[in-house]
């Protein structure tokens, strides 16, 4: 049978990565894929570069990604780009050119998913995207087909590999976030650019993937809450130790009754949970469904390779679909279209979850009963304290609450009245804790 034919835009380091997979590994995926895989074009404005990568093979090298996309001999693009302006304009002319896609651009999808998806349905091609959420972790597939007996009941992942080494270094080294954000770059963990990583704004991309295909609804970026651990201080995770806990930026999707719960966030994980111990640049996604209980995933999230596995794999599944019935293919989002659902993404007063609090206050009777009452009457209860021995001299102490589940918004009016305290000296820290039981 005819080999499909590739076409990459972009052959950086995740394009070259692709490139060598599929050369090094040609034979098991043909016997996988049932016919051959070739790249025989790739798009880089650098031509030289490109040269480089694809050496003294056959392949077209252009620096018009049109070239690809009006090329009738090309099956199936591959966007490694990234960003959502060119890249969604490229992959929009080649669904349009009838043409099936592959991308690894989780902003791209987060954002503009919707259309890309109705689009390519119009079209009866395929968008495939395993590499846009955790590196070579095949969470989509196993979201899409493995667990699609299950009504998902919720997710929290470690998506982002550079928040996860600066918290991993901060606790193991005491340090306080600039300093290990520093050290990060030197390493190579983090970019010159960090802002999508350390805002949280990269995992919420990633999650709002996730979540649209574990609940059936549209990708709803905009409706994400994020934050990231730029505010993170080494004290707060220092104490979350103390108690038993471990602080990693999380993203959760949860279905309530009222909706659907969408966030970015440091959390405090309980350090006996397998996800509190993934260390360094790793990702990690648990997934709890109601038939098959919760299940992990673990690997890398990043990479040149662990992503080229998951773009490969893509191009695997594509071709054995390729000529199947569009309407037998599993849908994009998991859920046929008309199975979708608008279910609503809850704002954060009303999502339920416990809280970490930590209270500069002055070292004098009366104050620790001021702050439990407050709790007590927007019916807030506590679930752990520590506070921190004055040393000779100092009138001020650290005082750490630990709570449980409560709603969100009664646990800011109770946050607002202890901070007009006069004797809550400092703005108070509250990081969100989850249980993943």
């Amino acid at each position: 049978m005819k080999p499909i034919k590739v076409g990459l835009l972009g052959i950086g380091t995740v394009g070259t990565g692709t490139f060598h997979v599929l050369q090094r590994n040609q034979a098991e995926i043909r016997g996988r894929a049932g016919r051959g895989i070739e790249v025989s074009m790739v798009c880089r404005r650098d031509l030289a570069a490109a040269r480089a990568v694809v050496g003294d093979s056959d392949v077209v090298v252009t620096a018009d990604p049109y070239a690809i996309i009006n090329n009738p001999e090309i099956d199936i693009v591959v966007e490694t780009i990234g960003g959502c302006g060119l890249a969604r304009e490229l992959v929009l002319a080649a669904i349009a050119q009838g043409k099936h896609v592959v991308t690894a651009n989780k902003a791209l999808l987060a954002v503009h998913g919707t259309e890309i998806f109705e689009a390519a349905r119009a079209k009866g091609v395929m968008v495939a995207f395993e590499a846009a959420v955790a590196g070579g972790i095949p969470i989509i597939k196993a979201l899409r087909e493995g667990l699609s007996a299950n009504r998902i009941e919720w997710i929290a992942g470690i998506i982002n590999g550079t928040t996860n080494f600066i918290l991993s270094e901060m606790k193991a080294k005491g340090l306080d976030f600039d300093v290990v954000l520093k050290e990060a770059q030197r390493l190579g963990y983090a970019e010159a650019d960090p802002t999508f990583d350390i805002e949280g704004v990269d995992a919420a991309h990633k999650l709002t993937i996730m979540s649209a295909i574990a609940f059936g609804v549209p990708v709803q970026f905009d409706k994400a809450h994020v934050e990231g651990i730029t505010a993170l201080q080494a004290a707060d995770i220092r104490y979350a130790e103390q108690l038993g806990y471990r602080i990693k930026l999380l993203g959760l999707t949860r279905r309530r009754e009222n909706g659907i719960e969408l966030r970015v966030h440091p959390t405090l994980v309980p350090a006996n949970r397998l996800i509190a111990n993934v260390e360094g640049a790793m990702n990690a996604v648990l997934v709890q469904g109601d038939a098959v209980g919760t299940t992990l995933y673990y690997g890398k999230g990043a990479g040149a390779e662990p992503t080229a596995s998951a773009i490969v794999a893509d191009l695997v599944d594509v071709t054995r679909l390729a000529t199947a019935d569009p309407d037998h293919r599993v849908p994009h989002l998991a859920f046929q279209p008309d199975a979708m659902s608008n279910t609503p993404v809850l704002v954060m007063d009303d999502v339920i979850t416990a809280y970490y609090l930590r209270l500069r206050v002055a070292d004098q009777a009366g104050v620790l009963s001021r702050i439990t009452t407050i709790l007590a009457e927007h019916d807030i209860s506590i679930d752990g304290m520590l506070q921190r021995e004055s040393a000779d001299g100092e009138k001020q102490t650290d005082l750490i609450i630990l709570t449980h589940e409560t709603v969100e918004g009664r646990m800011n009016k109770a946050l607002g009245q202890m901070q007009a305290l006069p004797t809550v000296l400092a703005p108070i820290v509250r990081i969100r804790k989850e249980d993943l039981a």
